[in-house]
């Protein structure tokens, strides 16, 4: 149970995030409204905030550099998705490696 709910925060952190910045960034970048902004930077005020409920036996900077393995998931899956633009092999070998890296921050025995 432990493990599910810490990939769970970790891939709503991971959500809030990318789905923050896409929004801030289609009012900016797309001239969208700027309510998209303001939902955009609520998302990323929940960003912040979700990595605080992992377990508090990982410290912040673990808890952070294993997120990142799982932020480049969750990108590239939101550009295949959302932008229908699909990861190729590089990409994919390396986002697996970033998961590798990530389990071994967090779970290596120490």
């Amino acid at each position: 149970m432990h493990t599910v709910r810490a990939i769970s925060l970790f891939i709503l952190a991971g959500l809030a995030e990318i789905a923050g910045g896409y929004l801030v960034w289609q009012w900016l970048r797309a001239d969208r409204s700027v309510w998209l902004g303001v939902l955009g930077a609520i998302l990323l005020i929940g960003y912040g905030v979700l990595p605080t409920l992992q377990p508090q036996v990982w410290s912040f900077g673990r808890v952070y550099a294993a997120y990142g393995g799982v932020f480049i998931v969750l990108s590239l899956a939101w550009g295949w998705i959302v932008d229908h633009n699909p990861p190729d092999q590089p990409s994919l070998i390396g986002a697996c490696l970033a998961l590798v890296g990530a389990a071994v921050i967090l779970y290596w025995p120490r």
